[in-house]
């Protein structure tokens, strides 16, 4: 049986690892080989997803210092599975003490019991957000990869409970400076005093992400159960706290008419281009060539320092306090994890279109024989 613990077809990403165990990891496999890969490649990304950095992010400090275990030789990838280690250094199982036998309202330990009939009550276990780690070390992998084949990728918080960033004040060099993550100074200052008024009221926020990939040429994806948007809303709403994932117009796509909704064609010289970019860069499943717009939406962190009514394993009524280091809002630390699965499906999708056609094959490969 499956733990549904894998992603992916041509590159596949397994994550392991609990909350509260020994450490977090992934496996990635059917990476190519030759790629200049170091740590410090991988550090980078999970220094913006790691805890206790802000004022807003759980207290919980871990040092998510990466360990490249496996497909790296003299600073190049193999071609052989990358296993990668990042080592739980501060877990406080006590916190969860009292969780033993009850039921977290908004998280999985119902559901998790239900199917399993045993579940790890520190942290959440597997369902706790820390299993990201190991995302976000793949994933960086796979957005170095993209960079090199021309392809960028940006994610950053849209909005955080009522406050949204101004897109007319958007300035990309905010998103690692800003404790929101958000690409406006104003709507972060704003955002702020909002979370501190949840804060002072012992609850939590909720939030909208966003993600521009860049320089995905037009041809990438499958027309049917594979479609380019139908794997990245897959990535995406595999994110623990994603509750809605929207491509280009998403939702307001409904509201609008053909005529308005339709992305008119035109030649900018030899390339074929669009005047507006409703479609979110992704038409019948494949990739258009213009910049790919995607979002989810996050609901509010469900521990929260009230009291709360529940039912434990013997199915009495209770009422639970939650203990421990939690943060009032998960979308800043999120973001990057939403840039991560971006790029591990993206690439995904660019490496098994090397076989959708003939005539590229035939070239590689009479090539390589000349």
């Amino acid at each position: 049986m499956a733990a549904g613990s894998e992603f992916g077809s041509i590159l596949r990403l397994t994550t392991w690892g609990e909350s509260h165990g020994a450490g977090i990891g992934a496996v990635l496999d059917g990476f190519p080989a030759g790629m200049e890969l170091s740590q410090g490649d991988i550090q980078k990304y999970l220094d913006r997803r790691k805890p206790g950095q802000t004022a807003i992010a759980t207290p919980r400090k871990e040092a998510d210092e990466v360990e490249i275990l496996s497909g790296v030789f003299e600073g190049r990838t193999t071609g052989t599975p990358i296993s990668l280690l990042i080592r739980n250094t501060s877990q406080r199982s006590r916190d969860y003490g009292n969780l033993k036998d009850c039921f977290r309202p908004g998280h999985a330990d119902y559901t998790y019991y239900s199917k399993y009939g045993f579940r790890d009550y520190r942290g959440g276990g597997r369902s706790s957000a820390r299993e990201t780690a190991g995302r976000v070390a793949a994933g960086a992998i796979a957005a170095k990869f993209l960079g090199e084949l021309g392809v960028s990728l940006c994610a950053y918080t849209k909005a955080i409970g009522p406050v949204s960033i101004d897109e007319s004040r958007f300035d990309a060099a905010l998103i690692t400076q800003t404790s929101t993550c958000m690409p406006d100074a104003a709507a972060d200052r704003e955002a702020m005093e909002y979370l501190e008024n949840c804060m002072a009221q012992k609850d939590s926020a909720g939030g909208v992400i966003e993600c521009r990939i860049t320089g995905v040429p037009a041809g990438i994806g499958d027309p049917v159960f594979d479609k380019l948007d139908a794997r990245i809303a897959q990535a995406l709403m595999s994110i623990g706290a994603v509750k809605a994932v929207e491509i280009g117009d998403g939702t307001e796509a409904a509201l609008a008419r053909g005529s308005s909704n339709n992305d008119a064609f035109y030649m900018d010289g030899d390339t074929v281009s669009k005047r507006t970019n409703h479609a979110g860069g992704i038409l019948g499943g494949i990739s258009d060539g213009s910049p790919i717009l995607c979002r989810v939406h996050v609901k509010p962190t469900p521990s929260i320092f009230r009291e709360q009514e529940t039912v434990d394993e013997s199915g009495r009524d209770r009422t639970l306090l939650i203990k421990g280091r939690h943060d009032p809002v998960v979308v800043p630390r999120a973001v990057v994890v939403v840039e991560c699965m971006c790029a591990l499906t993206v690439l995904d999708a660019m490496l098994a279109n090397m076989t959708s056609r003939a005539d590229v094959i035939r070239d590689f490969y009479n090539t390589r024989k000349q």
